[in-house]
C-alpha cells in the first residue's frame, strides 16, 4: 500500500493514509489522550478530508489509553482563569461522533487499554470495534455527579438500553470479554494489530460508492443519535453548568481526590 504524504501535522492526533485507508491516532499522552477542544477540531477537519480520499478510517490511541473522556485538567484551568465552563458547547464533540458513524467510509476503533467516559463515544460511534484482549470501557461520570449524555446516544444504538443503563451507574470497568458478548466490541485478540489487519484485507474489497450508499441507509434505518442530539447537548450542558459538579472536577484535578473521599 502506498502512503500519502500530504497530510497536515496536527499537535492532539497523528494522521496517516495508506491508499484509501486513513488511520488517526488521539496523541495527547501528557492527558491521558483526553478530549479537548482543538482535539475535536483537528479531528473533525481529518474526517471531512476522508469524505472523499477514505474508505475506511481507524480510530486509534496508544497502547495503554485510548483515550480517557473529558479533559478535566483543562475544565478546571478554564475555571480559574474565570471562564465558566457552561460556556463550552458539546455540539462540535457530538458532531465528530455522528461523522464517524454516518461518513461515507467504514469508521474502525482499534482499542488498546483504557477507553473512558467520552472515550466510549468515540467507541460507539465507530462501525466496527476491534480491541486486544487486556482493553477495559469504562463509564465514570457519576461518580462526579456528571452523566454520559452525549455518549449513551451512540451506546445505547450500539448496545441497547439496558447495557448503556448498566454501565452508566456502575461506572466500573468492562472486559474486553463482557464489551464483546454485549455487542460493544466486534471482535477482540491478545494480538489486536493483526486482528485490525486482517479486517482490513477484507474491508478493502467494498467499493467507497458502495460503502457510502450503505451507511446512509442503515442510517435511516437507525437515526436515534440525530433524534437524541438536542437533548444530549442540553444535558450535557446542564451538569457542567452545575457549580458543586465543576468543584468536585477542580478538586480531583488539584489533590487527586474523588468525591468521596475526605479532604
Amino acid at each position: 500500500m502506498g502512503v500519502l504524504s500530504n497530510v497536515a501535522t496536527y499537535e492532539t492526533i497523528k494522521v496517516r493514509f495508506e491508499d484509501d485507508i486513513c488511520f488517526i491516532q488521539i496523541d495527547r499522552p501528557e492527558a491521558n489522550n483526553a478530549i479537548n477542544d482543538s482535539l475535536v477540531e483537528e479531528f473533525s477537519d481529518v474526517l471531512d478530508q476522508c469524505e472523499d480520499q477514505a474508505k475506511i478510517v481507524v480510530v486509534e490511541g496508544s497502547p495503554e489509553v485510548f483515550c480517557f473522556g473529558a479533559d478535566f485538567k483543562s475544565i478546571q484551568q478554564s475555571l480559574d482563569n474565570g471562564n465558566g465552563h457552561q460556556e463550552q458547547n458539546p455540539e462540535p464533540m457530538y458532531n465528530l461522533w455522528m461523522k464517524l458513524a454516518s461518513g461515507p467510509y467504514v469508521s474502525i476503533a482499534h482499542v488498546r487499554g483504557k477507553a473512558n467516559a467520552g472515550g466510549i463515544g468515540f467507541v460507539a460511534a465507530c462501525d466496527i470495534v476491534l480491541c486486544e484482549e487486556r482493553a477495559v470501557f469504562s463509564l465514570s461520570e457519576l461518580l462526579f455527579g456528571l452523566m454520559p449524555a452525549c455518549v449513551l446516544p451512540f451506546l445505547i444504538r450500539k448496545v441497547g438500553f439496558s447495557k448503556a443503563h448498566y454501565m452508566t451507574l456502575m461506572t466500573q470497568p468492562v472486559s474486553a470479554k463482557q464489551a464483546c458478548d454485549w455487542g460493544l466490541v466486534d471482535a477482540y485478540e491478545d494480538k489486536s494489530e493483526n486482528l485490525l489487519r486482517k479486517h482490513l484485507l477484507r474491508l478493502r474489497l467494498l467499493s467507497k460508492e458502495g460503502v457510502a450508499r450503505y451507511k446512509n441507509y442503515m442510517n435511516k434505518l437507525n437515526d436515534f443519535p440525530e433524534a437524541s442530539k438536542a437533548e444530549a447537548l442540553a444535558a450535557n450542558i446542564e451538569v457542567f453548568s452545575d457549580q458543586n459538579n465543576l468543584d468536585k472536577i477542580t478538586r480531583f484535578v488539584k489533590t487527586g481526590q474523588f468525591p468521596w473521599e475526605a479532604g
